[in-house]
């Protein structure tokens, strides 16, 4: 028994990490979640959404993770959202409709390999708020090329890293 728990406690991240990048990836966080939370106080519309918290991490934190390439995250946020439009136009605003939502987001995600795993919340918020559709569409879309731009200035500061990857 013993044996099979370490298989869930064992980090698979690199051991050394620099203390300079850990902290820049933080900073790039407060920066990228600054910038939508001062947009969204700007502008009256909702660009503080739980999914984008973990999109940070991702471009911040691991820029080189396919998962958080720019046409993953902008893509997979767009997968989210027909996702969640689709299913909150066809079913009442219940748990198991949002399952269906994320679901279906994560199935397409993958088969179009624009997997972005914050992006798979978005049909949760598309069922469960009172958020009108056009908001939520701008929303989401404003606030994931916002996080992109962001990271892919930020990442050019020193200590640099390559953001987005390079084709080979």
């Amino acid at each position: 028994m013993l044996r099979h728990i370490r298989h869930f406690i064992i980090r698979h991240e690199p051991e050394a990490i620099d203390l300079a990048v850990s902290l820049k990836a933080g900073v790039g966080g407060l920066l990228g979640i600054g910038s939508a939370g001062g947009l969204a106080a700007a502008t009256g519309m909702p660009f503080l959404l739980a999914p984008f918290g973990a999109s940070a991490v991702l471009l911040f934190a691991q820029p080189q993770s396919p998962l958080a390439q720019p046409a993953n995250t902008i893509g997979g946020y767009c997968v989210g959202l027909a996702a969640g439009l689709a299913v909150a136009l066809v079913f009442p605003p219940v748990w198991w409709a949002a399952a269906i939502g994320v679901g279906a987001a994560i199935a397409l995600m993958s088969l179009l390999r624009l997997t972005h795993p914050p992006a798979g919340a978005v049909p949760i918020v598309a069922v469960t708020t009172a958020m009108p559709p056009t908001t939520l569409v701008e929303a989401v879309l404003a606030g994931g090329v916002l996080l992109v731009a962001v990271a892919a200035i930020h990442h050019r500061i020193p200590p640099r890293q390559i953001y987005p990857k390079r084709a080979n």
